[in-house]
């Protein structure tokens, strides 16, 4: 994600979170919660919150660990640069991708930020329960919209039977989501 002025920030499968500055990769930021890295797992996506520039709060995609298996985790935090280098503060998971399921394939985890302040998730299916993208009381094989407190997007479908962030259903595993800049509407 690009930062104002010029800087961003890159993240590394392995769970490592760095800032590039004048071409240049910082040591490793501070404070990143410890990632599920293997297979295609680990520190996802990046991207700084619309109002970075007084709030310094980034959010990120991540393959969490958890005692029944794993899943897509979103955090927020807060980026905080000084002297020492740099840290995330007052990490915060909002969204958790449920059921967590043993592999370590199709996380998605791409992070879109709509106009509205509210952000769209991709989450893949998980590989080897590929059914379960069929199945509207989950988020596997979903795309999923919430507030940047992690309550669900009040405008979602709210269908019979949707888990309430569900916003689509079917999907195996979206690795791309960018909004059209002409018309203003996520394509994935």
């Amino acid at each position: 994600t690009f930062l104002p002025g010029g800087d961003s920030i890159v993240t590394e499968i392995n769970g490592t979170m760095r800032i590039i500055k004048n071409g240049k990769a910082s040591d490793p930021i501070k404070g990143v919660p410890a990632v599920a890295a293997g297979g295609q797992g680990g520190l996802l996506d990046v991207q700084a919150a619309p109002d970075f520039a007084t709030s310094k709060r980034i959010y990120f995609s991540y393959s969490e660990g958890r005692g029944d298996g794993n899943g897509t985790s979103v955090a927020s935090a807060t980026l905080v640069r000084d002297a020492s280098g740099a840290r995330l503060d007052n990490v915060k998971v909002i969204f958790q991708q449920k059921p967590a399921k043993q592999s370590n394939l199709h996380f998605g985890g791409r992070i879109v930020f709509m106009p509205d302040g509210s952000l769209f998730i991709t989450l893949g299916e998980r590989a080897m329960f590929r059914d379960e993208a069929q199945n509207p009381t989950n988020t596997l094989g979903k795309l999923v919209r919430i507030m940047p407190d992690g309550r669900p997007f009040a405008g979602n479908p709210k269908l019979d039977g949707w888990a309430p962030e569900v916003w689509s259903i079917g999907h195996r595993n979206m690795q791309g989501a960018a909004i059209n800049p002409a018309s203003g509407k996520l394509w994935t």
